[in-house]
């Protein structure tokens, strides 16, 4: 039994748990975090942030980003954000602009004077290779078959990998019955986020986000991102600033193009701090874990 310091978070909804491995190292295996994003057993959340100094003295800080079912992944929009907020709230640096590591590569987040958050998201990967998609070629769209039927997806990786589909109504879209086919299916051989897109006008979208290893979340950043470019790619939307309207909240998305990269604007709130006392591998009883 630990006892761990702990910061929770929202940025629309999508909740985290903020962990400073800066100022105390940290050591979790994948059951304890699955233990702590328990809503039940632990503190809850979609995500965990997990804060550390950076390995390239040009850079400001890593973090790492583990989901729901306490496996690691590459990138988070709202995580950015949110992490972004904290290190400066933490008095852990006091530049408003950062250079953060992550496992696909540095972001760029600077808190604006509004309180809002802006993140250089990097640019958009097509290449299915290295998505990875299993597909021969590529192509602005790729047809699937999810269960009974076959959809039409644009692939996208924003860090981490996104199936995203047009719809017409977005809150009557199958997204808790074919989310999870999607994020399984077997032409995505380390999962997928299914990203369910409503087109309002050519400047206004609505998107729901399948995640992999959380389910659906009440915002997606990198979903919104992957949303955005594909549709100014499939000519829907115009190479302007995009609203992105999410359960959660609205998040600006803007895209120039290819070889530039995605921008995204949104808020960052401080839910509140506390500790709690994370048990021992052999104490956790939690069937996911």
């Amino acid at each position: 039994m630990k006892t761990l310091s702990f910061t929770k978070m929202q940025g629309l909804g999508n909740d985290f748990i903020v962990l400073d491995g800066v100022r105390t190292p940290l050591a979790l295996n994948t059951a304890q975090l699955c233990w702590l994003a328990d809503r039940h057993f632990g503190v809850g959340c979609d995500q965990i942030l997990w804060v550390e100094p950076a390995r390239d003295p040009a850079n400001d800080f890593r973090y790492r980003i583990f989901n729901r079912d306490g496996g690691e992944v590459a990138n988070c929009g709202n995580g950015v954000r949110c992490f972004a907020r904290f290190v400066h709230d933490q008095k852990l640096t006091q530049a408003t602009q950062l250079r953060v590591e992550t496992q696909s590569g540095v972001l760029q987040p600077e808190l604006l004077p509004d309180g809002q958050v802006q993140v250089n998201m990097g640019q958009p990967i097509f290449d299915p290779e290295r998505i990875p998609f299993l597909t021969e070629g590529r192509h602005p769209t790729y047809d699937l078959q999810v269960g009974a039927h076959k959809r039409i997806f644009s692939v996208i990786s924003m860090g981490n990998p996104h199936a995203v589909q047009i719809v017409n109504h977005v809150e009557s879209a199958p997204v808790a019955v074919e989310g999870p086919l999607i994020e399984h299916h077997a032409a995505f051989p380390e999962r997928v986020n299914a990203g369910f897109v409503e087109i309002v006008s050519r400047s206004h979208i609505r998107l729901r986000v399948f995640e992999r290893g959380s389910g659906e979340t009440l915002a997606c950043g990198t979903g919104a991102c992957a949303a955005v470019v594909a549709g100014q790619q499939r000519g829907l939307l115009d190479p302007a600033p995009v609203k992105v309207s999410t359960h959660g909240g609205t998040l600006t998305i803007s895209w120039a193009g290819e070889q530039s990269p995605v921008w995204m604007t949104g808020p960052a709130t401080t839910v509140f701090t506390g500790t709690v006392a994370v048990p021992d591998i052999e104490e956790i009883l939690h069937a996911g874990c």
